[in-house]
């Protein structure tokens, strides 16, 4: 029987599956993510909600992620790539919330692209493993 996880091991594991998360949308030097490298970080009926100027727009992992992956590998948005700049995480048992302020930039159609937002994970342990339950994010105004 393997012993319970420490906060310091979870805390860890939602750092790689977070990051894991930021690598599925970069596409420098050759990066081509995949469908199931984006969906096998959820559970299987995850919520994604985009908040932005004509509402909100609630999807799940495949829904949302297809559209995002081809934009990726069009060849319109090159050298793509976005990162948490900070983050806060709160780890009550196997409940986990994380709060992740994050930029990217690129070139779309050749010209810069870049922005700043925040992105709102809520988690839960399932069988020792780390999943996204659900996602909001909302993009930063220019």
């Amino acid at each position: 029987m393997n012993p319970p996880a420490t906060a310091t091991d979870d805390a860890g594991q939602i750092d790689t599956l977070i990051a894991r998360f930021f690598a599925v949308f970069d596409n420098r030097d050759g990066r081509i993510a995949t469908v199931d490298s984006f969906t096998s970080l959820f559970v299987s009926n995850a919520c994604i909600a985009s908040h932005g100027a004509g509402g909100i727009k609630l999807e799940g992992p495949l829904a949302f992620v297809e559209p995002r992956l081809a934009l990726l590998r069009s060849g319109r948005l090159q050298t793509f790539h976005e990162w948490e700049t900070s983050h806060q995480t709160e780890i009550i048992g196997t409940l986990a919330s994380r709060r992740a302020c994050y930029r990217k930039q690129g070139l779309l159609d050749g010209r810069d692209y870049a922005g700043t937002g925040t992105k709102f994970f809520q988690l839960a342990r399932l069988e020792g493993a780390w999943r996204i339950v659900s996602l909001s994010w909302i993009d930063d105004t220019p």
